[in-house]
């Protein structure tokens, strides 16, 4: 097990990762399960990342532990770092918009301390999105896109 030290990511580094997660709205959605676990004043989402998908995440607004189990290469303010470990753990810090690679099945697990168990409430709590703008939601860009190409 390793715990990464504090690192503060760039506005560089957010931008680039935007500009992919612009491209990465116009291709079909995959599929990645969440699971969400609750302890007295604690939040743990876990979610499956497949084999071979290319995502971005969330920027949260708190800072939060990270555990990382599988095989992912994720943006740094260093350039991109694969994380080949059962359970790797770091710290993610307000701000901080991630892109990652998953080379094998990886689970991608963030963890906050808040008593919130509504989980709109939570998305809307601990990051700078919406729930409905989530993969899954009425006003995510990729399903959105993925209509228009459908009605064409």
């Amino acid at each position: 097990m390793q715990i990464v030290p504090k690192v503060t990511f760039s506005i560089d580094v957010r931008c680039k990762v935007e500009s992919l997660e612009r491209e990465i709205q116009k291709l079909p959605q995959v599929d990645c399960p969440v699971w969400n676990y609750f302890a007295p004043g604690l939040y743990a989402r876990k979610m499956l990342i497949p084999k071979g998908v290319t995502l971005t995440g969330a920027v949260h607004k708190s800072e939060h532990l990270a555990i990382v189990s599988g095989d992912i290469e994720v943006t740094s303010p260093d350039g991109p770092v694969r994380i080949k470990d059962k359970h790797y753990i770091f710290k993610s810090m307000p701000g901080e918009k991630r892109a990652g690679y998953a080379h094998e099945d990886t689970y991608f697990t963030t963890i906050h301390a808040t008593d919130e168990t509504d989980l709109d409430k939570l998305v809307e709590e601990l990051t700078e999105s919406k729930s409905a703008e989530l993969l899954g939601g009425p006003e995510n860009m990729q399903l959105i896109n993925n209509r228009l190409k459908d009605e064409s």
